[in-house]
Parts: structure tokens; sequence; C-alpha cells
């Protein structure tokens, strides 16, 4: 006796449900945290879609969440043993001890020890490690951009190559008078930011056993900074509109044409180029010199795997993937972003989708890469360097606001500093 209609649809509809239960089942699922500055994760996204049709059975879920997230929340959830399977990040050191070894689960090895091994050290958790624990997605500087529109305005020309910080200000001063912009000038509320102008005023950041020390020259930028805070200089909303050590960027009051120069950094670009328009033309230009040096601090973000995924062995293949040379121009060519793959940066990037003012910033940060001081170099790879950027932002914003002094400010980040090293080497 045959099956009755609804039975046979029964069955079929119980067949179906196990084939879709067995397929899900197979389907193996990996979560990248991501933040971007400007599409690095719409792009990522994009890459991920060709990832899942060459990798049968693996899902990659980008979740795009704000910088502060992964500044503050990131690791937090990692100290407790959770967290994704990958992660954008730009405190390098200070969350190595959560990278997980991909070295297994990558094609060619000496693909990557050729193409990411000039910053591979920066991901190590461990002076010497030999593991792949991500890469560089791209190189970052950072430096100044500055609204060229006000300036012409105001008919004052722009400072030299080789300018001061004391003619910068000087500059943005008179064009900010002239055409009553609300400041001259605001730097990101970051001790990363901090760290390239306090360099160049003497900083060395390291004593001879290679352990932070604050010196003159730290002194001399922190005193530079809080007096032109006090004069009206710098915009206060940016460092005294927060409290303790939290990130605020300054190139949204730069987007909105409340200040006329900003120190951020190269990272912003994709954004600049989308978010101005045709408001005003801006340009990006060299570091300024104190009397030490003219330098920024190189950095960027990096991919890396973490210890809390389930599923190294896809991690690895999604990260062997981005790496690879396609993935990696399409992804730098499409976010205007400097390349920390060697390969890529001799055969150079085709910035397709660039303007000229965003290819022009470009060339001007990359030829900045040969001003950058040796100090800069090792404090981006310095495992607890947040030991110091942390405190500089909260006590020095405390100074500006009149509830310090310098030389107190200057007191309690040191003690902060080393009590932060302290605890970091538990």
């Amino acid at each position: 006796m045959n099956p009755s209609l609804s039975t046979r649809a029964a069955l079929a509809a119980a067949i179906f449900a196990v084939a879709l239960g067995s397929a899900s089942a197979q389907t193996r699922e990996i979560r990248v945290m991501c933040y971007q500055d400007g599409n690095e994760c719409e792009v990522t996204n994009d890459l991920a879609r060709k990832f899942e049709s060459q990798t049968p059975g693996v899902k990659v879920v980008v979740d795009t969440v704000p910088y502060r997230t992964i500044v503050e929340q990131l690791p937090v959830q990692l100290a407790a043993g959770q967290g994704p399977d990958i992660a954008r990040v730009t405190d390098l050191g200070g969350l190595s001890k959560h990278y997980l070894d991909v070295s297994a689960h990558v094609k060619d090895r000496r693909y990557w020890e050729s193409n990411f091994g000039a910053t591979a050290p920066w991901l190590a958790p461990s002076p010497g490690d030999k593991g792949i624990h991500g890469f560089m997605s791209q190189l970052t500087m950072t430096g100044p951009f500055v609204n060229k529109t006000l300036f012409e305005q105001a008919k004052v020309a722009l400072p030299g190559p080789k300018a001061t910080w004391d003619e910068w200000v000087a500059a943005a001063r008179q064009v900010a008078r002239a055409t009553q912009t609300k400041a001259a000038m605001a730097w990101d509320r970051s001790g990363h930011r901090f760290a390239g102008p306090a360099i160049s005023y003497g900083a060395t950041i390291f004593d001879a056993k290679g352990d932070l020390v604050l010196d003159a020259g730290y002194k001399s930028a922190v005193n530079k900074f809080v007096g032109w805070h006090r004069d009206g200089t710098m915009l206060r909303e940016v460092w005294a509109g927060s409290g303790g050590s939290t990130y605020a960027d300054s190139i949204g009051e730069f987007i909105n044409g409340n200040v006329v120069m900003v120190l951020s950094g190269s990272w912003q670009i994709n954004r600049l180029q989308r978010d101005v328009g045709n408001k005003f033309d801006w340009v990006a230009v060299p570091n300024p010199c104190g009397p030490s040096a003219c330098s920024g601090i190189p950095g960027g973000a990096a991919w890396v795997a973490l210890k809390t995924s389930k599923s190294p062995r896809d991690v690895g293949a999604f990260l062997d993937f981005m790496a690879s040379e396609t993935s990696y121009a399409e992804f730098t060519a499409r976010t205007n972003n400097i390349p920390a793959h060697a390969g890529l940066a001799r055969k150079g990037v085709n910035y397709a989708n660039a303007q000229p003012g965003a290819r022009a910033a470009l060339g001007v940060f990359s030829s900045g890469v040969a001003n950058l001081s040796p100090v800069a170099y090792q404090f981006q790879g310095y495992k607890f360097n947040r030991a110091i950027m942390l405190p500089t932002v909260a006590r020095v914003t405390q100074a500006i606001v009149g509830e310090m002094s310098v030389d107190d400010a200057m007191t309690r980040i040191n003690a902060d500093m080393q009590d932060a090293v302290k605890q970091a080497q538990k």
C-alpha cells in the first residue's frame, strides 16, 4: 500500500530537516572581531566571502566593533578566557600572551617569513619566539593633517618639511585667528600619539637596561602640550572632554572644521577622503621637529589568532588566505593603507580608488618612515608600552584642567608606570 500524500510530505520534510541539521553540524564558524578607521571591516567581510567559497564547511563572521571595544573590552574578555577566534588589534605586545601560534596551519612558512618577517617580533609573546601568531594588516605612522583651505583663506604659507612644532603652532594660530576657527590644533587623546612629539623633544623612553624611564625630554613635551591647552592653541574638548585614560580621536573635530591642524595618523586617510569630500582641501604634512628628532611612531593594526579559538586549523587557513599577496593587495588598495607585506611594498600598490589628495597623503607618510627615530620603533615593539601611554593621558589631562601641576603629573605618571609594569609582569 502506497503512503498517503500527507505521509510522503511528512517523510520528505523529516529527511530535509535531517539533511539540514547534518549540513549545519558540518559548518564550522570562526568569529573575527574587527574595528575600522575607514572601510577595513567591510573589505574584510568581502574577502571572507571569497574564502568561504574556496573553503566549504567554514563560515567567517566579521563582527565590526568600535575601536574602544578593542582597547577596553577585548583585554577583559581574553583575561576571562573568552573572546573571538581572530581580532584586529593595535596593542600588539600587551595582548601577546593571548596569541595562538598557527604556524602548523599555514601552507608556506617561508612566505610568511620573507613578507612579514620585519614586523613579526612585534607580535612575539616572548623574545626569540618564532611562531606565527598573525600579521600586520598594514603599516601606519602617526603624523599631522592640515586644513589647506584655511591656510589659503588666511593667506598663510604652510611651514616647510623641517619646520618645528613651535613654527607649526605659530602658523596654525595665525590661521585660526584670521578664519575665526575654533582652535589652532588638536591631538588624538592617546599616549601613542603623544609619544612621537615626546621623542622629538628628547624623550629617550628607555634607560640603558631597556626599562621605561621619564626624563627631561618627556617633561619638556608635557610642558609644551599643557601650555598650548592653557593658551587656547589646543582644542580642549579632545583631551579635557574625557576622564581617565579613555581614547578620543581628533579627526572628527578636523572634519567638522573646528581645528586647523590635527595629530593623528595614516590610518585616517580613507576616512578623510570619505567624510571630508568637497568641504575643504586637506593635506598630510611631515612630522614637525623638536630639538632631537622629527619623529612619529610606526605601527599599525594586526590580525592575530587568539587562544580562545576552538578552531585553530580554520583560523590558520583564514589568516593564510588574508596574508596571501592577492588578498593583501586587494585589502591594501581598497582601504588606502601602507602595506606591511615586503613583496607588495617592493611592487607598489595601485590605489585605484584613492583621490589625488589621498594618494598624496599616502606618499607623505611613506616617505616619512625614513625620519622615524630608532626609539620610536623600540617604543612600538615594547610589550608594556601601555604602561606609559595610559598614565600619560590621565595625568596630563589633570594638568590641563588644573587639577595638578606638570611636576605633579610627571611624578604620578612615573608611579603609575612602575605599578603597571609590575602588574603586567606578574
